[in-house]
């Protein structure tokens, strides 16, 4: 049985690799070899849901987490799984999205008008100011913002899509969810709507009318 000297050292020294751990790369990776995708909405509890600790105020150390609108596969969520898995040792990827989105919540033409309306060239926007190599054609915009009509079909495709990229690779283990905010539930996203259970996966659920740009056809 251990002293409680000796159970205080092993404390101190893993918490002081912890502290240090991105210096190891891929020998020290986070304590679940995970990088979990998740939108921004605060209320998508990424830690209740998937049952981790990654998104407490202290941060919990089983994964990175990268958080966008929709939590949906973009060009720098592609760059940091990336990194991650490349890199920092990270063996599987979860995306997690979630009913009731707002990106479900308006069509993604209406937020193009109204952006143009405000006196903003949509066409002519730079992405990233310190990369202004990286742009959008003409006519892209709308499809850029990733609105969505269908929140387990988008889901599906996210995963597909890090599946197909080059730079993920194949032996990295990938799955998504979809967290049901109105009952706290986790289930896996189903591409059948008649089978769902009665939420806001659609955004014809939230009275959207029209179809979305065509990002997730």
């Amino acid at each position: 049985m251990m002293t409680l000297k000796e159970q205080l050292e092993q404390a101190v020294a893993e918490r002081s690799r912890w502290e240090i751990r991105r210096q190891f790369g891929a020998d020290g990776p986070n304590m679940r070899n995970l990088w979990v995708l998740a939108c921004m909405d605060e209320r998508m509890p990424v830690d209740e849901a998937l049952g981790i600790r990654a998104d407490s105020p202290v941060g919990g150390g089983d994964a990175h987490l990268f958080r966008n609108a929709g939590g949906i596969v973009t060009d720098d969520a592609i760059r940091s799984a990336m990194l991650t898995i490349n890199f920092f040792g990270t063996r599987e990827i979860v995306v997690v999205q979630h009913t009731g989105c707002g990106m479900l919540s308006a069509n993604g033409n209406d937020l193009v008008a109204a952006l143009r309306s405000k006196g903003i060239d949509v066409d002519n926007v730079p992405l990233d100011p310190t990369l202004p190599e990286l742009r959008l054609e003409k006519g892209a915009f709308g499809k850029w913002i990733g609105m969505m009509d269908d929140v387990d079909q988008t889901c599906i495709k996210t995963v597909e899509a890090f599946r197909n990229h080059p730079l993920i690779p194949k032996d990295i283990v990938i799955s998504g969810w979809v967290w049901e905010t109105e009952f706290r539930r986790l289930r896996a996203p189903n591409k059948n709507a008649p089978t769902r259970p009665v939420t806001q996966p659609t955004a014809a659920s939230m009275k959207v009318k029209g179809a979305q740009p065509p990002r997730w056809a």
